[in-house]
Protein backbone atom coordinates (compact mmCIF):
# COMPACT_ATOMS: atom_id res chain seq x y z
CA UNK A 1 0.00 0.00 0.00
CA UNK A 2 1.55 3.31 -1.06
CA UNK A 3 1.09 6.44 1.03
CA UNK A 4 1.91 10.06 0.27
CA UNK A 5 1.09 13.50 1.55
CA UNK A 6 -0.18 14.31 -1.92
CA UNK A 7 -2.86 11.66 -1.51
CA UNK A 8 -3.91 13.13 1.82
CA UNK A 9 -4.21 16.54 0.19
CA UNK A 10 -6.34 15.07 -2.60
CA UNK A 11 -8.66 13.45 -0.09
CA UNK A 12 -9.00 16.74 1.75
CA UNK A 13 -9.86 18.60 -1.47
CA UNK A 14 -12.61 16.14 -2.27
CA UNK A 15 -14.14 16.80 1.16
CA UNK A 16 -13.77 13.16 2.20
CA UNK A 17 -11.72 13.78 5.33
CA UNK A 18 -12.26 17.23 6.76
CA UNK A 19 -13.40 16.38 10.27
CA UNK A 20 -11.16 16.73 13.29
CA UNK A 21 -10.17 13.56 15.10
CA UNK A 22 -12.86 12.44 17.53
CA UNK A 23 -12.53 9.79 20.22
CA UNK A 24 -14.36 8.57 23.31
CA UNK A 25 -11.79 7.28 25.80
CA UNK A 26 -14.46 5.20 27.49
CA UNK A 27 -14.94 3.16 24.32
CA UNK A 28 -12.37 0.66 23.07
CA UNK A 29 -13.92 0.72 19.60
CA UNK A 30 -13.72 4.51 19.47
CA UNK A 31 -10.05 4.43 20.46
CA UNK A 32 -9.32 1.82 17.80
CA UNK A 33 -10.97 3.93 15.11
CA UNK A 34 -9.12 7.07 16.16
CA UNK A 35 -5.79 5.23 16.41
CA UNK A 36 -6.35 3.76 12.94
CA UNK A 37 -6.77 7.27 11.57
CA UNK A 38 -3.62 8.54 13.29
CA UNK A 39 -1.63 5.51 12.09
CA UNK A 40 -2.72 6.16 8.53
CA UNK A 41 -1.66 9.79 8.76
CA UNK A 42 1.67 8.74 10.28
CA UNK A 43 2.38 6.52 7.30
CA UNK A 44 1.94 9.45 4.92
CA UNK A 45 5.37 10.59 6.12
CA UNK A 46 6.96 7.28 5.14
CA UNK A 47 8.34 7.12 1.61
CA UNK A 48 10.37 3.91 1.88
CA UNK A 49 7.84 1.91 -0.11
CA UNK A 50 8.08 4.27 -3.08
CA UNK A 51 10.35 3.71 -6.08
CA UNK A 52 13.85 5.02 -5.51
CA UNK A 53 13.45 5.50 -1.75
CA UNK A 54 15.14 3.64 1.11
CA UNK A 55 13.13 0.96 2.87
CA UNK A 56 12.72 1.39 6.60
CA UNK A 57 13.62 5.03 7.19
CA UNK A 58 11.81 8.33 7.36
CA UNK A 59 13.00 11.03 4.92
CA UNK A 60 16.50 12.11 5.90
CA UNK A 61 18.95 12.50 7.45
CA UNK A 62 19.21 16.30 7.32
CA UNK A 63 19.59 18.07 4.97
CA UNK A 64 18.02 15.37 2.78
CA UNK A 65 15.02 15.23 5.11
CA UNK A 66 13.91 16.02 8.63
CA UNK A 67 14.59 12.69 10.29
CA UNK A 68 17.63 10.82 11.54
CA UNK A 69 17.93 7.07 11.04
CA UNK A 70 16.88 6.17 14.57
CA UNK A 71 13.40 7.63 14.17
CA UNK A 72 12.57 5.02 11.57
CA UNK A 73 13.24 2.32 14.17
CA UNK A 74 11.22 4.29 16.72
CA UNK A 75 8.27 4.56 14.32
CA UNK A 76 8.17 0.80 13.70
CA UNK A 77 8.17 0.27 17.45
CA UNK A 78 5.14 2.55 17.76
CA UNK A 79 3.40 0.59 15.01
CA UNK A 80 4.23 -2.78 16.62
CA UNK A 81 2.59 -1.53 19.81
CA UNK A 82 -0.32 -0.20 17.74
CA UNK A 83 -0.85 -3.66 16.25
CA UNK A 84 -0.50 -5.31 19.66
CA UNK A 85 -2.91 -2.98 21.45
CA UNK A 86 -5.56 -2.60 18.70
CA UNK A 87 -5.27 -5.77 16.62
CA UNK A 88 -4.94 -3.84 13.35
CA UNK A 89 -2.35 -5.68 11.22
CA UNK A 90 -2.54 -3.29 8.24
CA UNK A 91 1.08 -2.20 8.47
CA UNK A 92 2.67 -5.48 9.57
CA UNK A 93 4.19 -6.20 6.13
CA UNK A 94 5.88 -2.79 6.07
CA UNK A 95 7.10 -3.27 9.65
CA UNK A 96 8.70 -6.62 8.88
CA UNK A 97 10.25 -5.42 5.63
CA UNK A 98 11.73 -2.35 7.32
CA UNK A 99 13.19 -4.15 10.33
CA UNK A 100 14.87 -6.77 8.15
CA UNK A 101 16.16 -4.26 5.59
CA UNK A 102 18.09 -2.14 8.10
CA UNK A 103 19.89 -4.88 10.05
CA UNK A 104 23.39 -4.18 8.71
CA UNK A 105 26.28 -6.54 8.02
CA UNK A 106 26.35 -8.39 11.34
CA UNK A 107 22.59 -8.10 11.88
CA UNK A 108 23.22 -5.70 14.77
CA UNK A 109 21.73 -2.51 13.29
CA UNK A 110 24.97 -0.80 12.35
CA UNK A 111 24.47 -0.26 8.59
CA UNK A 112 27.31 1.60 6.96
CA UNK A 113 24.98 4.14 5.32
CA UNK A 114 24.37 5.87 8.65
CA UNK A 115 27.93 5.99 9.98
CA UNK A 116 28.07 9.79 10.02
CA UNK A 117 25.30 10.05 12.62
CA UNK A 118 25.33 6.65 14.30
CA UNK A 119 25.05 6.75 18.07
CA UNK A 120 24.65 4.05 20.67
CA UNK A 121 21.17 5.43 21.26
CA UNK A 122 20.30 5.13 17.55
CA UNK A 123 21.39 1.51 17.48
CA UNK A 124 19.64 0.97 20.80
CA UNK A 125 16.28 2.18 19.51
CA UNK A 126 16.31 -0.36 16.69
CA UNK A 127 17.34 -3.01 19.20
CA UNK A 128 14.49 -2.11 21.54
CA UNK A 129 12.06 -2.29 18.62
CA UNK A 130 13.01 -5.82 17.57
CA UNK A 131 12.95 -6.86 21.23
CA UNK A 132 9.44 -5.41 21.40
CA UNK A 133 8.54 -7.56 18.39
CA UNK A 134 9.65 -10.63 20.33
CA UNK A 135 7.79 -9.58 23.49
CA UNK A 136 4.58 -8.75 21.63
CA UNK A 137 4.81 -12.03 19.67
CA UNK A 138 4.87 -10.13 16.40
CA UNK A 139 4.83 -12.54 13.40
CA UNK A 140 8.27 -14.09 13.03
CA UNK A 141 10.35 -13.47 9.89
CA UNK A 142 10.08 -16.23 7.29
CA UNK A 143 13.88 -16.52 7.03
CA UNK A 144 15.52 -19.22 9.13
CA UNK A 145 18.70 -17.40 10.11
CA UNK A 146 19.95 -14.91 12.68
CA UNK A 147 17.43 -12.31 11.58
CA UNK A 148 14.86 -13.42 14.11
CA UNK A 149 13.57 -10.76 16.49
CA UNK A 150 15.20 -12.05 19.65
CA UNK A 151 18.49 -12.81 17.90
CA UNK A 152 18.56 -9.31 16.40
CA UNK A 153 18.01 -7.76 19.83
CA UNK A 154 20.77 -9.94 21.28
CA UNK A 155 23.09 -8.86 18.46
CA UNK A 156 22.56 -5.21 19.35
CA UNK A 157 23.07 -5.87 23.04
CA UNK A 158 26.19 -7.99 22.50
CA UNK A 159 27.72 -5.29 20.33
CA UNK A 160 27.08 -2.66 22.98
CA UNK A 161 28.38 -4.92 25.75
CA UNK A 162 31.76 -5.16 23.99
CA UNK A 163 34.68 -3.76 26.03
CA UNK A 164 35.42 -1.02 23.50
CA UNK A 165 32.02 0.55 24.22
CA UNK A 166 32.78 0.85 27.95
CA UNK A 167 36.08 2.68 28.37
CA UNK A 168 37.58 4.03 31.59
CA UNK A 169 36.66 7.68 31.05
CA UNK A 170 34.19 8.74 33.76
CA UNK A 171 34.70 5.32 35.33
CA UNK A 172 32.71 3.54 32.61
CA UNK A 173 29.47 4.09 30.78
CA UNK A 174 28.84 4.30 27.06
CA UNK A 175 29.54 7.25 24.82
CA UNK A 176 26.83 8.94 22.81
CA UNK A 177 28.35 8.32 19.37
CA UNK A 178 29.98 5.15 18.07
CA UNK A 179 32.60 6.29 15.46
CA UNK A 180 35.28 8.42 17.06
CA UNK A 181 35.05 10.92 14.18
CA UNK A 182 31.44 11.83 15.02
CA UNK A 183 30.48 15.04 16.77
CA UNK A 184 29.55 13.94 20.28
CA UNK A 185 31.94 11.01 20.60
CA UNK A 186 33.37 12.63 23.74
CA UNK A 187 29.92 12.89 25.34
CA UNK A 188 28.49 10.20 27.61
CA UNK A 189 24.75 10.54 27.92
CA UNK A 190 21.72 9.05 29.60
CA UNK A 191 19.80 7.89 26.54
CA UNK A 192 22.66 5.75 25.17
CA UNK A 193 23.10 4.10 28.55
CA UNK A 194 19.34 4.04 29.11
CA UNK A 195 18.68 2.01 25.97
CA UNK A 196 21.39 -0.44 27.03
CA UNK A 197 19.97 -0.68 30.56
CA UNK A 198 16.45 -1.12 29.18
CA UNK A 199 17.46 -3.91 26.82
CA UNK A 200 19.48 -5.67 29.52
CA UNK A 201 16.51 -5.71 31.89
CA UNK A 202 14.12 -6.91 29.19
CA UNK A 203 16.44 -9.60 27.84
CA UNK A 204 16.95 -10.88 31.39
CA UNK A 205 13.21 -11.21 31.87
CA UNK A 206 12.62 -12.71 28.44
CA UNK A 207 15.43 -15.29 28.53
CA UNK A 208 15.96 -15.81 32.26
CA UNK A 209 19.70 -15.22 31.75
CA UNK A 210 21.07 -13.18 34.64
CA UNK A 211 24.06 -11.98 32.61
CA UNK A 212 21.79 -9.43 30.98
CA UNK A 213 20.47 -8.31 34.36
CA UNK A 214 24.01 -7.91 35.66
CA UNK A 215 24.71 -5.42 32.86
CA UNK A 216 21.52 -3.58 33.79
CA UNK A 217 22.59 -3.40 37.43
CA UNK A 218 26.04 -2.14 36.43
CA UNK A 219 24.57 0.53 34.18
CA UNK A 220 22.16 1.72 36.85
CA UNK A 221 24.98 1.97 39.39
CA UNK A 222 27.09 3.94 36.91
CA UNK A 223 24.25 6.39 36.21
CA UNK A 224 23.84 7.01 39.94
CA UNK A 225 27.60 7.17 40.46
CA UNK A 226 28.09 9.99 37.95
CA UNK A 227 24.92 11.66 39.25
CA UNK A 228 23.07 11.53 35.93
CA UNK A 229 20.35 10.15 38.24
CA UNK A 230 20.31 12.35 41.33
CA UNK A 231 18.91 11.75 44.80
CA UNK A 232 15.46 12.98 43.72
CA UNK A 233 15.48 10.69 40.67
CA UNK A 234 15.83 13.50 38.17
CA UNK A 235 17.62 12.15 35.10
CA UNK A 236 19.98 14.60 33.39
CA UNK A 237 21.21 14.38 29.84
CA UNK A 238 24.96 13.82 30.13
CA UNK A 239 28.46 15.28 30.26
CA UNK A 240 31.78 15.38 28.43
CA UNK A 241 34.69 13.11 29.24
CA UNK A 242 37.20 16.00 29.23
CA UNK A 243 35.86 17.02 32.63
CA UNK A 244 35.37 13.44 33.82
CA UNK A 245 31.60 13.79 33.36
CA UNK A 246 31.43 16.18 36.32
CA UNK A 247 30.04 19.23 34.49
CA UNK A 248 26.59 17.79 33.80
CA UNK A 249 24.18 19.10 31.22
CA UNK A 250 21.06 19.23 33.39
CA UNK A 251 18.55 19.24 30.55
CA UNK A 252 15.81 16.68 31.25
CA UNK A 253 14.00 14.83 28.50
CA UNK A 254 10.99 12.60 28.92
CA UNK A 255 12.41 9.67 26.96
CA UNK A 256 15.34 9.48 29.37
CA UNK A 257 12.97 9.20 32.32
CA UNK A 258 10.71 6.75 30.49
CA UNK A 259 13.44 4.40 29.25
CA UNK A 260 14.79 4.02 32.80
CA UNK A 261 11.33 3.75 34.32
CA UNK A 262 10.36 0.93 31.99
CA UNK A 263 13.72 -0.80 32.45
CA UNK A 264 13.44 -0.60 36.22
CA UNK A 265 9.92 -2.08 35.99
CA UNK A 266 11.34 -5.02 34.04
CA UNK A 267 13.99 -5.49 36.70
CA UNK A 268 11.24 -5.49 39.32
CA UNK A 269 9.38 -8.16 37.34
CA UNK A 270 12.54 -10.23 36.87
CA UNK A 271 13.92 -10.18 40.41
CA UNK A 272 12.74 -11.67 43.70
CA UNK A 273 12.98 -11.04 47.42
CA UNK A 274 15.10 -8.20 48.73
CA UNK A 275 16.34 -7.17 45.31
CA UNK A 276 12.79 -6.93 44.00
CA UNK A 277 11.96 -4.62 46.91
CA UNK A 278 14.88 -2.38 45.88
CA UNK A 279 13.64 -2.20 42.30
CA UNK A 280 10.08 -1.56 43.48
CA UNK A 281 11.32 1.48 45.37
CA UNK A 282 13.28 2.67 42.35
CA UNK A 283 10.24 2.27 40.09
CA UNK A 284 8.13 4.24 42.55
CA UNK A 285 10.69 7.02 42.85
CA UNK A 286 11.23 7.21 39.09
CA UNK A 287 7.49 7.28 38.42
CA UNK A 288 6.93 10.09 40.91
CA UNK A 289 9.79 12.10 39.41
CA UNK A 290 8.55 11.48 35.85
CA UNK A 291 5.07 12.75 36.65
CA UNK A 292 6.44 15.69 38.60
CA UNK A 293 8.78 16.85 35.82
CA UNK A 294 7.03 15.86 32.60
CA UNK A 295 3.31 16.25 33.27
CA UNK A 296 1.72 19.63 33.89
CA UNK A 297 -1.83 19.29 35.18
CA UNK A 298 -1.64 15.66 34.13
CA UNK A 299 -0.63 16.48 30.52
CA UNK A 300 2.66 15.42 28.93
CA UNK A 301 4.98 18.41 28.62
CA UNK A 302 8.52 18.34 27.21
CA UNK A 303 9.96 20.67 29.79
CA UNK A 304 13.39 21.25 28.24
CA UNK A 305 12.08 22.44 24.90
CA UNK A 306 8.54 23.74 25.48
CA UNK A 307 9.70 26.38 27.94
CA UNK A 308 10.69 28.97 25.35
CA UNK A 309 13.26 26.87 23.48
CA UNK A 310 13.11 25.28 20.04
CA UNK A 311 12.14 21.61 19.98
CA UNK A 312 14.24 19.60 17.53
CA UNK A 313 12.66 16.99 15.26
CA UNK A 314 13.96 14.30 17.64
CA UNK A 315 12.29 15.91 20.66
CA UNK A 316 8.95 16.11 18.87
CA UNK A 317 8.56 12.33 19.24
CA UNK A 318 9.40 11.91 22.93
CA UNK A 319 5.86 12.07 24.34
CA UNK A 320 4.84 8.91 22.50
CA UNK A 321 7.63 6.87 24.11
CA UNK A 322 6.67 8.36 27.47
CA UNK A 323 3.07 7.15 27.15
CA UNK A 324 3.91 3.73 25.71
CA UNK A 325 6.62 2.89 28.23
CA UNK A 326 4.53 4.07 31.16
CA UNK A 327 1.70 1.82 29.96
CA UNK A 328 4.06 -1.16 29.83
CA UNK A 329 5.28 -0.27 33.31
CA UNK A 330 1.68 -0.47 34.53
CA UNK A 331 1.40 -3.96 33.02
CA UNK A 332 4.55 -5.54 34.43
CA UNK A 333 4.65 -3.62 37.72
CA UNK A 334 0.93 -3.61 38.59
CA UNK A 335 1.43 -1.60 41.79
CA UNK A 336 2.00 1.44 39.54
CA UNK A 337 -1.24 1.17 37.59
CA UNK A 338 -3.33 3.20 40.02
CA UNK A 339 -0.90 6.11 39.63
CA UNK A 340 -0.26 5.79 35.91
CA UNK A 341 -3.74 5.35 34.42
CA UNK A 342 -5.30 8.68 35.49
CA UNK A 343 -2.28 10.57 34.13
CA UNK A 344 -2.37 8.75 30.81
CA UNK A 345 -6.07 9.45 30.45
CA UNK A 346 -5.78 13.19 31.09
CA UNK A 347 -2.78 13.46 28.80
CA UNK A 348 -4.39 11.45 25.99
CA UNK A 349 -7.53 13.59 26.13
CA UNK A 350 -5.39 16.68 25.67
CA UNK A 351 -3.34 15.08 22.89
CA UNK A 352 -6.37 14.26 20.77
CA UNK A 353 -7.59 17.86 20.94
CA UNK A 354 -4.54 18.95 18.96
CA UNK A 355 -5.49 16.76 15.98
CA UNK A 356 -7.16 19.47 13.92
CA UNK A 357 -4.33 20.52 11.59
CA UNK A 358 -2.91 19.72 8.20
CA UNK A 359 -4.67 19.59 4.87
CA UNK A 360 -7.08 16.93 6.09
CA UNK A 361 -8.03 18.74 9.30
CA UNK A 362 -6.97 15.93 11.64
CA UNK A 363 -3.17 16.01 11.76
CA UNK A 364 -1.89 16.15 15.34
CA UNK A 365 0.12 18.87 17.07
CA UNK A 366 2.82 18.82 19.72
CA UNK A 367 1.77 21.28 22.42
CA UNK A 368 -0.78 19.15 24.18
CA UNK A 369 -1.17 21.42 27.19
CA UNK A 370 -2.52 24.16 24.90
CA UNK A 371 -5.09 21.71 23.53
CA UNK A 372 -4.77 23.22 20.06
CA UNK A 373 -2.94 22.49 16.85
CA UNK A 374 -0.29 25.19 16.70
CA UNK A 375 2.39 26.25 14.24
CA UNK A 376 5.25 26.16 14.72
CA UNK A 377 6.10 23.33 15.05
CA UNK A 378 3.22 22.27 12.81
CA UNK A 379 2.89 18.56 12.16
CA UNK A 380 5.23 15.70 11.40
CA UNK A 381 5.92 12.03 12.00
CA UNK A 382 6.91 12.66 15.63
CA UNK A 383 3.64 14.36 16.48
CA UNK A 384 1.68 11.51 14.89
CA UNK A 385 3.77 8.91 16.73
CA UNK A 386 3.05 10.70 19.99
CA UNK A 387 -0.72 10.61 19.67
CA UNK A 388 -0.68 7.10 18.20
CA UNK A 389 1.32 5.93 21.21
CA UNK A 390 -1.01 7.69 23.63
CA UNK A 391 -4.19 6.29 22.06
CA UNK A 392 -3.06 2.74 21.43
CA UNK A 393 -1.35 2.23 24.80
CA UNK A 394 -4.43 3.50 26.64
CA UNK A 395 -6.16 0.35 25.40
CA UNK A 396 -4.63 -1.51 28.38
CA UNK A 397 -7.23 0.25 30.53
CA UNK A 398 -10.28 -0.80 28.52
CA UNK A 399 -9.30 -4.21 27.17
CA UNK A 400 -8.21 -6.66 29.85
CA UNK A 401 -7.47 -9.32 27.21
CA UNK A 402 -4.37 -7.42 26.07
CA UNK A 403 -1.45 -9.40 27.39
CA UNK A 404 1.70 -7.90 28.81
CA UNK A 405 5.13 -8.54 27.31
CA UNK A 406 5.78 -12.25 26.79
CA UNK A 407 8.88 -14.23 27.74
CA UNK A 408 10.24 -17.42 26.21
CA UNK A 409 8.32 -19.27 28.93
CA UNK A 410 5.00 -17.42 28.63
CA UNK A 411 4.16 -17.53 24.94
CA UNK A 412 7.21 -15.95 23.29
CA UNK A 413 8.10 -17.73 20.05
CA UNK A 414 11.07 -15.78 18.69
CA UNK A 415 14.34 -17.67 18.25
CA UNK A 416 17.43 -16.30 19.92
CA UNK A 417 21.17 -16.52 19.48
CA UNK A 418 23.20 -15.60 22.58
CA UNK A 419 26.30 -15.05 20.42
CA UNK A 420 24.61 -12.93 17.75
CA UNK A 421 26.40 -9.85 16.49
CA UNK A 422 29.83 -10.95 17.66
CA UNK A 423 31.07 -12.37 14.35
CA UNK A 424 34.07 -10.87 12.59
CA UNK A 425 32.97 -9.16 9.40
CA UNK A 426 35.96 -6.82 9.15
CA UNK A 427 35.19 -3.14 9.50
CA UNK A 428 31.55 -2.93 10.50
CA UNK A 429 30.72 -0.23 7.95
CA UNK A 430 31.60 -2.49 5.00
CA UNK A 431 29.76 -5.31 3.27
CA UNK A 432 30.95 -8.28 1.20
CA UNK A 433 30.29 -6.72 -2.18
CA UNK A 434 33.00 -4.93 -4.21
CA UNK A 435 32.62 -1.20 -3.47
CA UNK A 436 31.49 1.13 -6.25
CA UNK A 437 33.97 3.74 -7.50
CA UNK A 438 32.61 6.40 -5.11
CA UNK A 439 33.27 4.07 -2.20
CA UNK A 440 36.79 3.34 -3.47
CA UNK A 441 37.55 7.05 -3.50
CA UNK A 442 36.01 7.38 -0.05
CA UNK A 443 38.11 4.44 1.13
CA UNK A 444 41.26 6.30 0.11
CA UNK A 445 40.28 9.26 2.23
CA UNK A 446 39.36 6.89 5.05
CA UNK A 447 42.77 5.19 4.87
CA UNK A 448 44.51 8.56 4.99
CA UNK A 449 42.33 9.60 7.91
CA UNK A 450 43.17 6.42 9.82
CA UNK A 451 46.90 6.83 9.22
CA UNK A 452 46.79 10.42 10.45
CA UNK A 453 44.72 9.31 13.46
CA UNK A 454 47.24 6.58 14.33
CA UNK A 455 50.15 9.02 14.07
CA UNK A 456 48.30 11.51 16.25
CA UNK A 457 47.52 8.81 18.78
CA UNK A 458 51.15 7.72 18.95
CA UNK A 459 52.21 11.32 19.45
CA UNK A 460 49.60 11.75 22.15
CA UNK A 461 50.71 8.58 23.92
CA UNK A 462 54.30 9.82 23.94
CA UNK A 463 53.42 13.02 25.80
CA UNK A 464 54.12 13.33 29.47
CA UNK A 465 51.29 13.41 32.01
CA UNK A 466 51.29 17.17 32.48
CA UNK A 467 51.01 17.88 28.73
CA UNK A 468 48.17 15.39 28.37
CA UNK A 469 46.28 17.06 31.22
CA UNK A 470 46.81 20.48 29.67
CA UNK A 471 45.45 19.28 26.34
CA UNK A 472 42.28 18.04 27.99
CA UNK A 473 41.84 21.40 29.71
CA UNK A 474 42.26 23.25 26.44
CA UNK A 475 39.78 20.96 24.71
CA UNK A 476 37.31 21.46 27.54
CA UNK A 477 37.52 25.23 27.13
CA UNK A 478 36.84 24.90 23.42
CA UNK A 479 33.86 22.66 24.10
CA UNK A 480 32.33 25.24 26.42
CA UNK A 481 32.34 27.76 23.59
CA UNK A 482 30.55 25.45 21.22
CA UNK A 483 26.78 25.28 20.82
CA UNK A 484 25.36 22.41 22.80
CA UNK A 485 25.46 19.07 21.04
CA UNK A 486 21.88 18.54 22.04
CA UNK A 487 20.50 21.27 19.82
CA UNK A 488 22.97 21.11 16.93
CA UNK A 489 22.55 18.95 13.82
CA UNK A 490 24.39 15.66 14.17
CA UNK A 491 26.74 15.79 11.19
Amino acid sequence: MAFSRAFVALVAMTGAALAALEVDLESADSIRRAARSVAYDLMTFYEGNQTGQTVGILPGPPPAGDYYWWQGGAMWGALIDYWHFTGDATYNPQIMEALLHQTGVDNNYMPRNWTASLGNDDQGFWGMTVLLAAENVFPNPPVDDDRQWLALAQAVFNTQASPERHDDYCNGGMRWQIPMSNNGYDYKNSIANGCFFNMGARLARYTGNDSYAEWARTTWDWMVGVQYIDDEYNIYDGAHIQENCTVINRAQFSYNAAVFLQGAAYMYAYTEGDEQAVWKDRVTQLLNATIRVFFQDGIAYEVSCETGMTCTTDMLSFKGYLHRWMATTAQIAPFTKETIVPVLKTSTEAAVKTCTGGTNGRMCGFKWKEGLFTTPPGTGAGQQMNVLGALSSYMIVLDETIEGPATNGTGGTSKGNPGAGTGDSGEWWRNDEPPPMADKVGAGFLTAFLLISIMAMLAWMSMDEKTEEQIFKERAEKEKKRASYLFAPRT
